[in-house]
C-alpha cells in the first residue's frame, strides 16, 4: 500500500528531478501525453500546465495514489462542458500491461521503473507506441549502494529479520545510462542519457528515515505487524543517524538519479 501523504512529505525534493527531466523534452504542441506511474497526480497536473492543449493521462497501479490523483480532475459543473470532459484523466493500471489506444506524443515516467522487474524490456515497446517524432522521458533512482538501501539488505539478511522480510521484493534501481542509450537507440530513437547526484538538505527528526518510509521501505513495513515495524524502524533509525549525522544546515542526503530522454525518429 502506498501512502500519498508520506510520499508528499518531501514533495519539493522529489519534484526537482521531474522538472529537470521535463526541461529536456522538446515537444511543442503534443496532443496526447501519458504519465506512466503518476503517483498522487501532483506532477501530472504540471504536465497540463506545460501543454494546456494536450490530453494528459496518468497511469498508476496503486488505488491509493489514483484516488489522490483524481482530486486534480475538475468536477462537472452545470453548463461547463470543459469541466465535464476534462483533458486531465487518471487510470488504475499496471504500466507493464497498459496499452495506449492511439499513438502517444510524450511518455513521462518519473521514479517508477525501479519498481518494475526487467524494465529494459518495456522500453522498446514504449518507444514503439510513440507517434512519429514522439518523446519518451524517464528518470530512475540509482542508489543501490547507498546506506538506506544497503541497510535494508543487511537487515533483511540478519537472523532477526530474515524469517519476516527475507523474501520481500525490494526496488531495483537504475542501470548505467549507457545501457538505456543502447536499448533505445536500437529501438529507433535519438537518445540523451545522463546522471546527476542531488544533495538534498532535509530538515526535521530522522529525515532520511521519513524519506525512505515513503518509497523503498514501503514493502518492508507492509510485511510486518505494528510492533515488528516499530522494532525494525528503531534499528534502522540508528543506522541512518550514523550514516547521515545532522549538520548546522540540516541533514544532507546525496541522491543519484539516471535520466533518459529519447525521441523517436520520424
Amino acid at each position: 500500500m502506498w501512502d500519498p501523504g508520506q510520499y508528499r512529505r518531501f514533495a519539493g525534493e522529489r519534484a526537482r528531478p521531474f522538472y529537470d527531466l521535463l526541461a529536456r523534452v522538446g515537444a511543442e504542441d503534443p496532443r496526447y501525453v501519458v504519465d506512466l506511474g503518476c503517483g498522487p497526480g501532483d506532477l501530472t497536473a504540471e504536465l497540463q500546465r506545460r501543454w494546456p492543449g494536450a490530453a494528459i493521462h496518468g497511469i498508476d497501479n496503486s488505488p491509493e495514489m489514483i484516488e489522490a490523483a483524481r482530486q486534480w480532475v475538475p468536477h462537472p459543473a452545470a453548463g461547463n462542458a470543459e469541466a465535464a470532459c476534462p483533458r486531465l484523466s487518471f487510470e488504475l493500471a499496471d504500466v507493464r500491461d497498459w496499452e495506449p489506444a492511439a499513438g502517444v506524443d510524450v511518455f513521462i515516467s518519473n521514479a517508477v521503473l525501479q519498481w518494475v522487474p526487467d524494465h529494459l524490456e518495456l522500453l522498446p515497446r514504449w518507444a514503439g507506441a510513440l507517434s512519429g517524432g514522439g518523446w519518451l522521458a524517464f528518470q530512475i533512482p540509482g542508489n543501490s549502494g547507498s546506506p538506506p538501501h544497503a541497510a535494508v539488505r543487511d537487515m533483511a539478511a540478519s537472523l532477526r529479520w530474515r524469517p519476516l522480510i527475507g523474501a520481500v521484493e525490494l526496488n531495483r534501481q537504475a542501470a548505467d545510462p549507457a545501457v538505456y542509450l543502447d536499448v533505445l537507440a536500437g529501438a529507433g530513437c535519438d537518445v540523451d542519457a545522463w546522471e546527476t547526484t542531488y544533495l538534498h538538505v532535509l530538515g526535521g527528526e530522522d529525515p532520511v528515515v521519513e524519506w525512505v518510509k515513503g518509497t523503498a521501505l514501503r514493502p518492508v513495513l507492509a510485511a510486518l505487524d505494528d510492533a515488528q515495524a516499530e522494532e525494525f524502524l528503531a534499528e534502522y533509525r540508528q543506522r541512518m543517524r550514523r550514516a547521515y549525522p545532522p549538520r548546522s544546515s540540516g541533514t544532507i542526503l546525496p541522491f543519484r538519479r539516471v535520466f533518459v530522454v529519447a525521441r523517436r525518429n520520424r
